[in-house]
């Protein structure tokens, strides 16, 4: 047979072979329960000795997800147990001495059992492996048996007519014996062949019978020959190439043919033989060239992954979109196939752990979402009290100006659950209206707040009918004489505040938007004329950032599982001071220069 000559191509296919039989099912991705069904199921296959591969991928995977789920609950997990793969099993005998109760521990039951089964097959398996090599060895010493009558056959030099029926025996008798150890095997076949050819070569028989043998000889061969050729035009490479192994040890079996057809019918033979290992490299250089497409493919979407994984500064709502995103990219993952099988764990575990690093970062997110939400629930609940609480007083001012107080401290707080948000708002604004309507009842003629509501009203109406002129300078005072109107208008019905301040503000922007955007560039325009002025104004927002660090620090000091949050504002913090350092000394060499000009 025909070598393949590209030994990379070999490590390949051969490794392809193992991800066909062993590695179609992605075990990491089952649950405990599953891999102990699987091992199950492979515990009654009748062919259960063959498949110890899938036996101990089962194995490796349902200790490598066990030791992360006990992880995950927080249990303890043994030192040799993390890396799942190089788990030991304890004999059976051992785990049932060991304990007979029904432990707490919401794993070790389903650990128990898996141990059971699997320490059956590995003895199951091993006195199988015993049985194989006693089987093995014996069958070398028959051969070996065989050999020695063969050679003995060849050393009597008798007559053709009583050789031949035992060179016949002998053939047969080697044929029919099974596998030997595979160190013994190639010695061992190439002296049988030897003394085949000696006494074939050496030996004068009956031309007769030695040509009725090398007839049935190749007939045998031409059969194979056959079977070759169809298997070269096969579509399936790897089976056709795992079948002409086959054949090819069968031949070997077989002896010479007449001489005038030995070339021949080897050369058809090698033929096809080269056909198919053509096939089966191109087969499995594409396959090589998939292969690392697809390492490529889970490359990329591991880098997305991390790359979410490692934002700062998410917020809620970008939490909810970014772990839709990551599970389109879960799903967009499970499209594309194996990696090598050098690579495709490593990759499913650097993909693994991108994920769990973002799912990880979300709860505790969330967790101190939840403290911050809840510390908010109490905040708004206090401020629905004190509005309670004032809802009957008839002193209208003073309790007018604290309620727009508490208002405006509503506003600033943050969010609370969801649940509670609309119930504790209507809570706090029917306090609020039951006041400022009792209020209105009971106005004086100073607080005419119908009387200033239709006052604004006319106002908004006299700004619609405002026709502009053109003239900056004009329309920017109509303008701001319409405001400084505004502002001198007194309050109105408490209801009615929201709607005809958006009726004011609609009715300004419509007629003088331009000149409000004429009015902020020219105040842009009094932006710092000179480096120190710009390096000033930063400084002081600097120290305004500080400020604002230090007092979110106080506040999340009141929540709890705010460490990390915490954590960050103080390295904000130390970021910043460096940073104002930075300034002050480029202020300083900008007043340095300066003096030295001078």
């Amino acid at each position: 047979m025909s070598e393949v000559k590209n030994p990379e191509v070999l490590d390949v296919a051969m490794e392809s072979l193992e991800n066909e039989e062993t590695a179609q099912v992605n075990y990491s991705e089952k649950s405990l329960a599953e891999l102990a069904d699987l091992f199950m199921e492979l515990a009654r296959n009748p062919e259960r000795m063959k498949m110890n591969k899938e036996a101990e991928a089962i194995k490796s995977a349902f200790y490598k997800n066990l030791a992360k789920e006990k992880a995950a609950a927080g249990l303890a997990v043994p030192e040799g147990q993390a890396a799942g793969a190089d788990e030991t099993v304890q004999d059976t005998e051992e785990t049932e001495v060991r304990d007979e109760s029904v432990s707490e521990n919401p794993f070790a039951e389903i650990e128990r059992g898996f141990k059971a089964l699997y320490n059956a097959y590995r003895k199951e398996r091993a006195e199988y492996n015993r049985e194989q090599e006693k089987e093995r060895e014996n069958n070398l010493a028959l051969k070996e048996a065989v050999i020695n009558d063969l050679k003995a056959l060849l050393e009597k030099q008798e007559d053709v007519n009583r050789t031949f029926p035992e060179f016949r025996d002998i053939q047969n008798r080697w044929r029919a014996i099974g596998q030997v150890p595979v160190q013994n095997f190639r010695d061992l076949n190439d002296t049988y062949q030897l003394y085949v050819e000696q006494f074939y070569d050496m030996v004068k028989i009956n031309r007769e019978l030695r040509d009725l043998d090398f007839k049935k000889n190749l007939e045998v061969k031409t059969g194979f020959c056959e079977q070759a050729e169809k298997l070269a035009g096969s579509d399936n490479v790897v089976e056709a190439f795992k079948e002409l192994q086959k054949l090819h040890e069968q031949w070997k079996e077989y002896g010479p043919v007449a001489k005038e057809f030995r070339e021949s019918i080897w050369d058809r033979f090698k033929a096809a033989t080269s056909v198919i290992n053509k096939k089966y490299q191109a087969h499995f250089e594409g396959l090589k060239e998939q292969y690392a497409g697809n390492l490529a493919a889970k490359t990329a979407l591991c880098e997305k992954v991390e790359e979410i994984a490692s934002r700062e500064n998410i917020t809620a709502p970008e939490w909810n979109t970014l772990s839709k995103d990551i599970e389109d990219i879960q799903k967009e993952w499970k499209t594309i196939g194996f990696a090598s099988k050098k690579e495709n764990q490593k990759i499913y575990d650097r993909f693994r752990a991108a994920c769990d690093k973002f799912f990880e970062r979300k709860r505790e997110f969330y967790s101190g979402y939840k403290e911050n939400m809840n510390s908010n629930l109490e905040k708004k609940i206090a401020l629905c009290e004190e509005a309670e609480a004032l809802k009957s007083s008839t002193d209208w001012k003073k309790t007018a100006n604290r309620l727009i107080s508490l208002q405006k401290q509503w506003k600033e707080i943050g969010a609370v659950p969801r649940k509670k948000s609309e119930q504790l708002w209507k809570r706090f604004r029917a306090a609020c209206d039951e006041f400022f309507n009792e209020r209105d009842k009971n106005v004086k003629p100073e607080n005419d707040f119908y009387g200033n509501l239709k006052a604004k009203q006319r106002l908004v109406e006299e700004i619609k009918a405002y026709t502009v002129t053109g003239d900056d300078d004009a329309d920017a005072e109509a303008m701001n004489a319409f405001i400084q109107r505004w502002q001198e208008i007194g309050f109105v019905p408490f209801k009615e505040k929201d709607n005809i301040a958006r009726d004011y503000k609609e009715a300004l922007n419509g007629k003088f938007g331009d000149i409000a955007s004429k009015a902020r560039r020219a105040r842009y325009a009094k932006a710092p004329k000179n480096e120190k002025e710009r390096l000033v104004q930063k400084y002081i927002k600097k120290e305004q950032d500080i400020t604002t660090y230090e007092n979110n620090i106080g506040f999340f000091s009141m929540s709890k599982n705010s460490e990390p949050l915490i954590r960050q504002m103080r390295e904000r913090i130390e970021q910043a001071k460096k940073e104002l350092e930075e300034l002050k000394e480029q202020i300083r060499a900008i007043d340095s220069a300066s003096e030295s000009a001078e």
